[in-house]
């Protein structure tokens, strides 16, 4: 089976659409995209909230990891013990399903799919979780949530006045989670994340040059799917190019003295 490669948040390429990739959602799309409806102001506690209600949504639409599946039990080996980290509380899950992805939202959630973890290292896997609460820990997750908001055109009038965010119904999440998924992040902020995730391989003595190791096998998928990816698509991207991101993380490691 044809893997869809969606990188929504870590690997900075975008070759399927959130909805032709296997990840359910509602499949109305962001419907109300459009009515002009302003978001509310947002604060941490209403970025949580409102990830948290996404991230529900989420779970119960897609198939998750059993706590004795085999990719729950990698997971948890790995990463087990770091249920807090950089003042977050984290929780996190396994997403059986065909795409290549990763990502965090503003709650501490973390979910992982089954089909990154066929491809990387237990290090690597580290590098890209490390990667993904860089974004928490930045507050670039929060303002996603802030502007998946926007996008969905969720926010009613009586929120945008108070300035308070409004509680999602349930019809409302399918758009949101929608939004939430197709965020973006600019390079600045990929490129802190990058930080994070190394400085979070060196404080913890792992193989720091598992980042590297990351953005090269994403290169070289990059490559493979080129004919996919227009030239133009390519330019338009918001993120910084793998192999440039991966001899950035080799050059760290180089003045470290942690390079192999």
């Amino acid at each position: 089976m044809k893997k869809n490669f969606i990188f929504l948040s870590f690997a900075a390429l975008l070759l399927s659409s959130a909805a032709s990739a296997q990840i359910k959602l509602n499949s109305k799309g962001v419907g109300a995209v459009g009515k002009g409806v302003q978001a509310a102001t947002f604060s941490d506690a209403d970025a949580a909230r409102l990830a948290g209600e996404a991230i529900a949504y989420m779970d119960s639409h897609n198939p998750v990891a059993a706590a004795d599946d085999p990719y729950a039990i990698r997971l948890e080996k790995i990463f087990g013990k770091h249920k807090e980290e950089g003042g977050l509380k984290l929780n996190y899950k396994v997403y059986k399903v065909k795409d290549i992805n990763a990502f965090a939202c503003a709650d501490g959630s973390v979910r992982v799919f089954s089909s990154l973890m066929d491809i990387l290292t237990d290090d690597e896997l580290l590098a890209v979780i490390g990667h993904e609460i860089g974004h928490v820990a930045n507050k670039d997750t929060r303002d996603a949530v802030r502007d998946a908001y926007k996008r969905a055109a969720i926010a009613d009038a009586a929120a945008s006045q108070s300035g308070t965010a409004a509680t999602l119904t349930e019809s409302q999440l399918g758009d949101f989670a929608n939004a939430l998924l197709a965020s973006k992040y600019s390079r600045k902020q990929e490129t802190e994340a990058d930080d994070y995730a190394y400085n979070f391989m060196k404080k913890y003595n792992y193989d720091v040059n598992a980042l590297a190791s990351v953005f090269k096998k994403f290169a070289e998928m990059e490559k493979a799917a080129g004919a996919e990816r227009s030239k133009s698509e390519k330019r338009m991207s918001s993120h910084p190019d793998s192999e440039a991101r991966a001899e950035r993380a080799s050059e760290k490691a180089k003045k470290d003295g942690l390079a192999k």
